[in-house]
């Protein structure tokens, strides 16, 4: 029996049906995943957003398996060839590639050798000499011989025969997809050098010789060898499993035996045992080895691809959930050597009062006059955090901060180092040249990094999240799947934490649930016509925000200071009756009630229930009125980089440094030192216990505490390690050296390098941190930290 969509999907995340049709009518009726999450809890039963993603993604997925299940019923339909059995089994196929395993047979294609073969009358020639092996084929195949329709002979008859036979083996649908299933779960994936390339491609060297399970290849490994490929550095192959029982070489393989065993086919003497031997072995060499070769490795990527959004996607979701320094005046530094340190001064809410430049390093060097500059800036707008970007020049820069820092007073100023990535992308966009016309492209740089110190959030949604640089291997991903990943990672980080509408800009008001950008440009608009909002419902006179968007954008938008200081808060104004009505039965007004612990806590929300608010609504509201507003990002903190430890030269193995965790790939995590090059914790250094999943421990933003293990200055790697226990002179040491990450964001090599590769630290190649052979390598293998694969 078919099952529905809803009732498919409800298996899969393991709920009930009616759970998943309301979902589904939710979205389909132009609701939000936040929404939905947030406010429609009696609805769905409470599916929070991680289970609303998957069902979004799955009812993609399965929509449109049915509307091609339909275009294929309808194609065979046409060609009279539609009966109840074959019907049954298009509509059971439960994947895109069952189905078209099943259509293959009836897909209208090109007129293929056995095609031409029918037309000439080999069909019975093929099925007598299948059903009958008795018969000697050349004998049988010359009554077949016809010169006028193209059989000049036996041969020829038999070369016909042959192709309808292969035609046959390759669309059983059933056996392709149990050898599909079973070179998946048998197979290897093997690479090998392509010759002359050995140099050039030096950085994919620890796969010149090299072979692992399809299963068991992690996804940075599957990106790594596929690109080596595509830059003709590798050769790939895909290799069913040895057949250990065969003691022949030429004798049929596993696979050549289950194509002949379903067909009833085996050499035992007969005159046409051969010769339908030799049909399934062209058959399996030249078509169905063939055509599961691009199916595996179609699905090997697509499951790397996946993985590798996913990773970029939790990076993301960490970034933008980074504490937020807060409503604090900020200077920010962008770093520069020859062409100076951009200053800007931004104050609480994040407007520009102030910009400069000043050249405090060579080949100027006027340090003082730098100090003096910065101080009176300082001075002049109270200034509390320095916000350095962490680019060229931001060691020397730093220097210059702490400087800085001491000549203000103990406790007067922080200096804070701030990853800069996408800055630059920012600076130059037609946004920025809007939001800030009357500064310079560089300076608009020194801004944004102030600013996204202040609220990470806010700053970085007006970048596009591909420029962020927190992915692996992003310039091989699908444009299609990351975009709308990352997309649903900044709506859903925007949603979660809330947005103040008399502050917020157009790209952080477009994220918002139910708004779109016109609609968000159409706000700011009234907003600078007409004075900040004073209530949500003045949302309603905004052009292009109608009933729905409201109800979509209403619960998350803030309103400080208002008419109602319900509107501060994650309540949605369809729930403020309940809130009036727990108002009436405590008495006193709704400021009262906002943030009395006691008294919130003393309410059964069972008492609130009726007909439109149910149980789930009416804990979050109570919940919320003991919180108003509150923001689930952590609070904020700094990391402190070791002073006189500035460049790879400084680090010595041993040393115990503080750093912050700028990426996290599915092989470790990369850690901000302060020496211009990232280091690699490798998996297997991040914690005395197994990790599985990088993740778990270690997130984009973290301050760590970390252990030098080995520095490789000529290729600008770092090995560190998490365990401050490790000996670096032991073979006890779980690290593997990194830096010069290939994130994605071109940065290979260092974290201005212009090129993709990157080096030995680029994730280009290396069977876990990106790096190739070398001298290191072959280190860490003979000190037994590097096993081979897994």
């Amino acid at each position: 029996m078919t099952i529905s969509i809803d009732q498919r999907i409800a298996e899969e995340i393991g709920v009930s049906q009616h759970r998943v049709t309301a979902a589904v009518g939710l979205l389909d009726d132009g609701s939000t995943v936040p929404f939905v999450a947030r406010y429609r809890k009696e609805a769905t039963g409470g599916l929070d957003d991680a289970q609303l993603r998957h069902l979004e993604e799955r009812l993609r997925y399965l929509r449109e398996l049915e509307e091609r299940r339909a275009v294929i019923l309808e194609s065979v339909r046409s060609q009279g060839k539609l009966d109840e059995a074959l019907e049954a089994r298009i509509n059971e196929a439960d994947s895109k590639a069952r189905l078209e395993d099943i259509y293959l047979p009836y897909k209208p294609k090109r007129r293929t050798k056995a095609q031409i073969a029918r037309e000439a009358g080999l069909e019975p020639l093929a099925e007598s000499l299948l059903g009958d092996p008795e018969q000697d084929p050349q004998t049988v195949a010359a009554g077949y011989a016809d010169p006028d329709n193209g059989v000049a002979d036996a041969a020829a008859a038999l070369e016909g025969a042959r192709a309808i036979l292969v035609e046959r083996f390759t669309e059983d649908a059933d056996l392709v997809g149990e050898l599909r299933e079973r070179l998946w779960s048998r197979g290897r994936l093997a690479a090998a050098v392509r010759e002359g390339r050995e140099q050039d491609g030096a950085k994919f060297s620890d796969y010149f010789d090299y072979a692992e399970a399809l299963t068991a290849l992690p996804s940075h490994r599957v990106l790594a060898m596929f690109r080596g490929e595509k830059e003709e550095v590798l050769a790939l192959t895909l290799q069913p499993e040895e057949d250990a029982a065969a003691d022949d070489p030429s004798a049929p393989g596993p696979y050549e035996r289950a194509i002949a065993a379903r067909f009833g086919i085996a050499d035992r003497g007969r005159p046409a045992d051969r010769w339908l031997v030799e049909s399934v072995r062209w058959a399996w060499r030249t078509r169905v080895f063939v055509r599961l070769d691009i199916d595996l490795r179609m699905r090997l990527w697509q499951q790397a691809e996946d993985a590798g959004v996913g990773v970029f996607a939790a990076n993301l979701r960490d970034l933008l959930l980074a504490a937020p320094a807060g409503t604090r005046s900020t200077i920010g530094l962008d770093p520069g050597l020859r062409t100076g340190v951009k200053v800007a001064v931004v104050d609480a809410t994040g407007k520009v009062v102030a910009t400069d430049t000043v050249y405090p390093h060579a080949p100027q060097r006027r340090w003082d006059e730098a100090l003096a500059t910065l101080g009176k800036l300082v001075r002049e707008h109270a200034v509390e955090l320095l916000a350095i970007g962490n680019g060229t020049a931001s060691r020397e820069t730093d220097r210059l901060a702490a400087e800085l820092v001491k000549l203000m007073g103990a406790g007067k100023l922080t200096k804070v180092m701030v990853s800069e990535s996408g800055a630059s992308v920012y600076s130059a966009s037609a946004y920025a040249s809007r939001e800030l016309p009357e500064l310079d492209v560089s300076l608009r740089g020194a801004v944004s990094i102030a600013r996204r110190l202040q609220d990470p959030l806010a700053e970085l949604v007006k970048i596009d999240p591909k420029s962020i640089g927190v992915g692996q291997y992003q310039h091989d991903l699908s444009e299609n799947k990351l975009s709308r990943s990352l997309d649903t990672v900044v709506e859903d980080c925007v949603n979660a934490v809330g947005v103040d509408v008399n502050t917020a800009s157009v790209p952080l008001l477009s994220r918002v649930s139910g708004i779109s950008s016109a609609v968000a440009q159409n706000i700011v608009e009234h907003r600078d016509a007409n004075g900040p909002f004073t209530a949500r419902s003045g949302l309603n006179r905004v052009p292009r925000l109608g009933p729905k968007a409201f109800e979509q954008c209403a619960g998350f938008l803030r309103i400080r200071g208002g008419d109602d200081p319900l509107d501060a808060s994650s309540v949605h104004p369809e729930s403020y009756p309940v809130v009036r009505r727990i108002v009436a039965e405590t008495g006193g007004g709704v400021s009262s009630l906002i943030g009395d612990g006691a008294k919130l806590r003393s309410l059964r929300p069972a008492d609130f229930v009726d007909d439109a608010f149910g149980l789930p609504t009416v804990t979050d509201i109570i919940a919320e009125l003991e919180k108003p507003g509150r923001d689930p990002r952590p609070e904020f903190s700094t990391a402190s980089f070791k002073e006189g430890v500035e460049t790879l030269a400084d680090l010595r193995r041993g040393m115990i440094l503080e750093g912050i965790i700028t990426n996290v790939a599915a092989f470790g995590a990369f850690v901000d030192v302060g020496v211009h090059q990232d280091g690699l914790v490798h998996v297997s250094a991040m914690s005395k216990s197994f990790v599985s999943d990088p993740r778990d421990v270690a997130k984009p933003g973290d301050i760590v505490k970390v252990k030098v293990m080995d520095v490789d200055t000529d290729r600008k790697r770092i090995a560190l390690s998490m365990r401050l226990d490790d000996d670096p002179d032991s073979g006890e040491r779980g690290g593997k050296s990194g830096g010069g990450k290939d994130d994605g964001t071109g940065r290979g090599g260092g974290r201005k390098s212009k090129g993709r590769g990157g080096g030995r630290g680029g994730r280009d190649g290396g069977r876990d941190s990106g790096g190739g052979g070398g001298a290191m390598a072959d280190a860490l293998r003979r000190a037994g930290l590097d096993k081979g694969p897994g």
